[in-house]
Formats: structure tokens, C-alpha cells, sequence
């Protein structure tokens, strides 16, 4: 059996990781400037590109083992306690698609820098971050469904907070990323100085990017004590090949 509640704890720690140190190394080599750049920004040129778009599929690939946990979790719930309705079943249907799809998209970023594939970087990050807050809705839902057989109120108060916070700060990063760049009069978006033009506008989306990517850690992290009650066990396999001999 092993330890689940230390994966959500891994994904926190990969990504705030890989954010924090993807920043300073780009900083380091001169690729961007300390003042707040984009998280993709960060992590265009070599070597920082190489380090992320590594870390950032580890980091993918035990998001989704989180998210398919957590819809084991309820589903079990649901099979112990049928008292809780079918809406709970859906919601977690639902929850396991949007969940997916932001890890997906969580993935594409760390692979297609925005300078040699705009579109599909484009594309990815809105997966990530527009598909992983509607899964934070869903599971604050769920949250609120399966207390108190699982959780806690105060934690799902908690991921409505976060939920509501993420859905604005992602509405505020689009708008004023879209109205900066149509401002920007300079020739390395990469090195935004006040002087090239829609510079506050590119902050106040840079920040809304960096805290909604740092409330996403901290949402996943806050499974970890539900966790503790869940163990898993390797799955069983089955030979099914008539030819081969044990």
C-alpha cells in the first residue's frame, strides 16, 4: 500500500519548484527581467525551457494521478453511502474530464513555448488554467456534497475561496494580457520596460498569472488531508494470452 496523501504534497512542491526556479535561472542568464514576467516568458530560451517543460510533464503526470484519486475517493464514497444522490456521481464525472483536460493543457505549455508555437501555447494555457477552475468549482461542490462523511467545512469553504478567486484572476490575466500586448510598442516582449508601451496592463496580468498558479498548488494541496484515509494497492494483473506460459 502506499502513501497517497504524499502525492498532492509532491505536486505542490514540483510546481512551486519549477516556477521559482525556472524564474530565477532565466533571470540568472539574462532572458528576462526581474519585474514580474510571464510564467511562459520565463521559460522560453534554453536551458529554462529544457528545466521546465521537464518538470512541468513530472508535475502533469501526478496532477492526473491526484485527480483520478480523488474521483476513486468519491466514487467510493458514493458506493458506501448511495444516500448521497446521483448529482454526486456526475459532478465527479464531470470534475474527472475538466481535471484531465487541465493537466493536458498543463503539459502542452511546458512543451510549446509561445515564441515557435503561439497558437497552441495559447491553446494549452487555456486548458490549464480555464478548464482546472471550472474542476476547482466541481470539486468545491463536491466538497460541500460529501461532508461530513469526507472533509471538512472549513475546507470546503476553502476551495470556494480559491475557486472564485482563480475565475476572476483568470477573466483579470486575459483581458489585461490581450490590452497590453495590443499597447506594446517595444521589440522583446521577453524585456517589458515601462517605456515599450501597456505596461501596467502586463503587470497586473503577469501577477493575476503567478497567484492563480500559485492557488492551484495550493488547492491541490489541500486534498492532502483527505488523503490520509485512502490507501492504495498495486492493481492486480491477468494474463490473457493463451500462448504464453508461467
Amino acid at each position: 500500500m502506499s502513501k497517497v496523501y504524499l502525492t498532492p504534497v509532491s505536486v505542490f512542491l514540483i510546481f512551486q519548484f519549477t516556477f521559482i526556479g525556472t524564474y530565477i535561472l532565466a533571470v540568472l542568464e539574462g532572458h528576462v527581467v526581474p519585474t514580474v514576467p510571464y510564467i511562459s516568458d520565463a521559460a522560453t530560451y534554453s536551458p529554462e525551457s529544457c528545466v521546465f517543460g521537464q518538470l512541468i510533464n513530472i508535475g502533469s503526470v501526478l496532477l492526473g494521478i491526484t485527480i483520478y484519486i480523488r474521483y476513486r475517493q468519491v466514487l467510493q464514497l458514493y458506493e458506501h453511502n448511495p444516500d448521497l444522490g446521483t448529482a454526486v456521481l456526475r459532478h465527479n464525472r464531470v470534475a474527472l474530464w475538466f481535471g484531465m483536460i487541465s493537466c493536458l493543457g498543463i503539459s502542452i505549455v511546458g512543451n510549446f513555448q509561445e515564441t515557435n508555437v503561439r497558437m497552441v501555447h495559447f491553446i494549452g494555457a487555456f486548458f490549464c488554467f480555464g478548464c482546472g477552475s471550472l474542476y476547482f468549482w466541481v470539486q468545491a461542490l463536491i466538497s460541500y456534497l460529501i461532508f461530513p462523511m469526507a472533509g471538512t467545512r472549513i475546507f470546503a469553504h476553502l476551495r470556494l475561496g480559491m475557486s472564485v478567486g482563480c475565475t476572476i484572476l483568470f477573466i483579470l490575466m486575459a483581458v489585461t494580457g490581450v490590452m497590453s500586448h495590443i499597447l506594446f510598442k517595444g521589440e522583446n516582449p521577453r524585456k517589458w520596460y515601462p517605456s515599450d508601451g501597456g505596461w501596467y496592463f502586463h503587470v497586473v496580468s503577469s501577477i493575476s498569472e503567478w497567484v492563480m498558479a500559485t492557488i492551484f498548488s495550493f488547492y491541490i494541496l489541500s486534498f492532502t488531508h483527505e488523503f490520509r484515509d485512502i490507501s492504495f494497492d498495486h492493481p492486480p494483473i491477468s494474463l490473457i494470452s493463451s500462448t504464453m506460459t508461467v
